[in-house]
């Protein structure tokens, strides 16, 4: 497993963890069963913040697409509720890149941002999508946004057959701040399923939509596309204290009461 702020191509040991991860029972606790979705947490070492894992089948939708709209950028925008902005900063190889993203949160929460080293891996069986929260010089805390870190996300898609596929997810992520974990635990397992549905109807619109904007390309399968962005590791090396546990008193979010976080977890339930 890649360290939070270790910057280098991945090795299909990154990959393998997360088919670990995804196929090992021990530790996880059911959350949330919804038709074929599934919902586990499992406590993390060194983190008051509970990993979750997700599993799905996806059906009418090919596992093909479903890696071509968990990569595509800009088909996103579209799709993607709560981003505000996403760039590439650069690549490290073809299947490896650094990315910043920043989202919106509910009121009274804060929004949140992440510098995230992105990798990616197909095989005759399945598609693998990784990433991990790392450092860039010119992309450090802003005032208006908290800097959350995410130690480990990824996406396993496995075709069934021509039609449809499954899905596994794991996150293990800090949102950064103050907040109480319970709240973000408590979060976590409603979003997940959530962005699941999302994804899902995203999907049953990507080809239609993919045939009217620049169809042919798609440098995640087509490594002749990428961009010659070549990211320097000296970029990447921290410059500042950027740990979960690092904040400034706009970041601090514990003075938050019960009843404004209940009304946010409304926000999110009802969304």
């Amino acid at each position: 497993m890649m360290n939070v702020g270790e910057v280098r191509i991945a090795e299909d040991s990154d990959f393998a963890l997360l088919k670990i991860l995804l196929s090992r029972g021990d530790g996880w606790e059911l959350e949330h069963t919804s038709g074929s979705t599934k919902v586990w947490t499992r406590p993390a070492e060194n983190s008051s913040f509970r990993m979750i894992r997700l599993k799905t089948t996806l059906n009418d939708i090919s596992a093909d697409t479903l890696y071509d709209v968990l990569h595509d950028p800009i088909y996103r925008k579209t799709w993607d509720k709560h981003m505000l902005t996403s760039r590439e900063l650069g690549v490290l190889n073809p299947n490896n890149d650094i990315s910043y993203y920043a989202l919106h949160c509910p009121p009274p929460l804060k929004n949140r941002d992440f510098v995230l080293q992105r990798s990616w891996l197909q095989t005759a069986q399945e598609y693998y999508i990784i990433n991990h929260s790392v450092h860039h010089r010119d992309y450090p805390h802003q005032k208006t946004f908290i800097r959350g870190i995410s130690h480990l996300t990824g996406f396993l898609v496995t075709p069934i057959d021509q039609k449809n596929c499954h899905l596994g997810y794991v996150a293990h992520s800090d949102p950064g701040g103050h907040l109480p974990s319970w709240v973000t635990n408590k979060l976590s397992s409603i979003l997940a399923p959530k962005m699941i549905k999302r994804l899902h109807k995203a999907c049953l619109n990507y080809v239609a939509w993919k045939r009217l904007h620049n169809p042919g390309h798609k440098p995640w399968l087509y490594p002749e596309q990428v961009t010659e962005n070549r990211i320097r590791i000296s970029d990447c090396v921290q410059i500042s204290r950027e740990t979960s546990g690092d904040s400034s008193p706009m970041e601090d979010e514990s003075s938050l009461s019960e009843s404004d976080l209940a009304s946010t977890l409304d926000k999110i339930t009802l969304d």
